[in-house]
């Protein structure tokens, strides 16, 4: 088993030679209706992430493809995930129960003005049981001790679609979307030298990750990320992906991804 130290050392290699991935986000061509689909025009012109691979290990390959697109306007920033999975079940229905301890769920990172604290945890299950927290600074740095279990996204819209039948184990299904607006109320609070809403040019640093268990063992699960970061670890903000926002409408130009990475 692995000690504290030596965790904490892994973290800080990852730091030193891991490269985060980078994603260009454009503004929504039209108000974005919240129902988990993908369907309208504006999330079919967005480009997805490249397929979420291990977290640790990048020569293993997830059995089912995961894959994300972001959006924004306004009012909100937007996230969408696609999940393939023969088997969708979920058990948890109240809000800010421990959902990432007993069932599969998409969770997503935030850390706006990039300075690797005050950074903000949302998850989800596949019947829209969500969670989320305030890290103040990553578990190695003793976020653990600071963390706020019972902050609130205040303004937070989630949904979800199946793709199948949920909690029918007998049936095959092809899998779950999830769409997730972000208010950037609860983020101001947080990140005072940021933009609200973001600003053209502007990066935030985004995590991505889905967690996914067998049913019939729930206490071993699996992590597939948007980036390999090297280390069984969610919590390197510095590791984040890059997300750099466009004001250039989605769908009516292509813009290079321009800021420092590293």
């Amino acid at each position: 088993m692995m000690t504290d130290q030596a965790y904490y050392d892994r973290v800080t290699d990852a730091r030193k030679r891991v490269q985060p991935v980078t994603y260009v986000c454009y503004r929504a061509a039209e108000p974005i209706i919240v129902d988990g689909r993908l369907e309208a025009p504006s999330w079919k012109r967005a480009e997805w992430t490249n397929l979420f691979g291990h977290i640790e290990e990048p020569h293993i390959i997830p059995e089912w493809a995961t894959r994300a697109k972001m959006l924004w306007d306004d009012h909100f920033f937007y996230v969408a995930v696609d999940m393939e999975c023969p088997d969708v079940w979920a058990t948890i229905t109240t809000r800010d129960e421990h959902v990432y301890a007993y069932d599969p769920d998409f969770e997503v990172f935030i850390d706006p003005d990039g300075d690797g604290e005050h950074y903000m945890e949302f998850g989800m299950n596949a019947i829209n049981g969500v969670y989320d927290f305030l890290l103040h600074k990553p578990y190695d740095r003793g976020g653990g001790e600071t963390r706020e279990i019972d902050w609130n996204w205040e303004g937070l819209r989630s949904a979800v679609q199946v793709q199948g039948t949920l909690n029918a184990p007998w049936i095959e299904d092809r899998g779950w979307t999830a769409v997730i607006a972000f208010d950037y109320e609860s983020m101001e609070a947080n990140a005072p030298t940021a933009h609200f809403p973001p600003q053209d040019g502007d990066v935030w640093r985004v995590y991505l990750s889905r967690l996914e268990r067998d049913r019939a063992n729930i206490w071993t699960g699996k992590d597939w990320t948007w980036s390999c970061v090297g280390v069984y670890s969610m919590h390197i903000p510095e590791l984040y992906g890059y997300v750099q926002f466009s004001d250039q409408v989605v769908g009516t130009a292509r813009v290079p991804f321009e800021a420092e990475t590293w």
